[in-house]
């Protein structure tokens, strides 16, 4: 079904991979190694995204597709698979969701960055300050929003806000997002031991 350019801790990648799990189709996915990194570029990847980053894919009839956003609606548009509702209110939720996933991943990831790449005497506080302090507003509007966010029934908004929550258990347990956040981590408690989020673990 594709050939997907993949790493094991990224949480994007692992957005894709939990879409797929949850489709019936990662049996179908082709997942070539990749050392993605903003200094450092793949350029084997660059044979499917330009930009040289995770996850990109390329179908069987050769139509190359990046970002995650893109690629997980592909495998559901193929599947029939529901995770993007096709019209109103409904789609227009699940996608702002999916937003605020990756809005928070984004974040999450350039704070990674800042403090592993860049070189000590060239970081910069308030920097990280600023994309923390980020991490916090999504992470409290993540809170505010659990009552409504499935498990038995979800979309593609509850998938990417699952796979933010479980990067910041990765990279940030310091973090505690559960600590003032009861709803939200009573919520993911629940999403996170679906099968096709065990599937997905990142690696110990």
């Amino acid at each position: 079904m594709l050939q997907l350019y993949y790493a094991g801790t990224s949480p994007y990648v692992r957005k894709v991979m939990v879409v797929a799990h949850h489709l019936g189709v990662a049996d179908g996915i082709e997942c070539l190694a990749a050392a993605a990194s903003p200094v450092k570029r793949d350029r084997n990847i660059a044979t499917f995204n330009p930009l040289t980053k995770v996850p990109a894919a390329r179908t069987d009839d050769g139509l190359c597709l990046f970002d995650s956003r893109v690629i997980c609606e592909y495998i559901d548009n193929v599947r029939g698979g529901g995770l993007f509702p096709d019209a109103g209110r409904a789609r227009w939720i699940a996608l702002t969701q999916q937003s605020l996933g990756d809005g928070l991943l984004d974040a999450a990831i350039l704070v990674r960055y800042e403090r592993t790449l860049r070189p000590p005497e060239l970081r910069w506080a308030e920097w990280d300050a600023g994309q923390m302090s980020k991490i916090t507003d999504c992470l409290n509007e993540i809170e505010a929003q659990a009552p409504s966010l499935g498990t038995a029934r979800f979309t593609i908004g509850e998938i990417t806000i699952a796979c933010a929550l479980g990067y910041l258990d990765f990279r940030y347990p310091e973090v505690a997002w559960r600590d003032g956040r009861p709803k939200a981590a009573a919520w993911y408690e629940v999403f996170s031991k679906l099968p096709a989020m065990q599937a997905t673990m990142p690696p110990a």
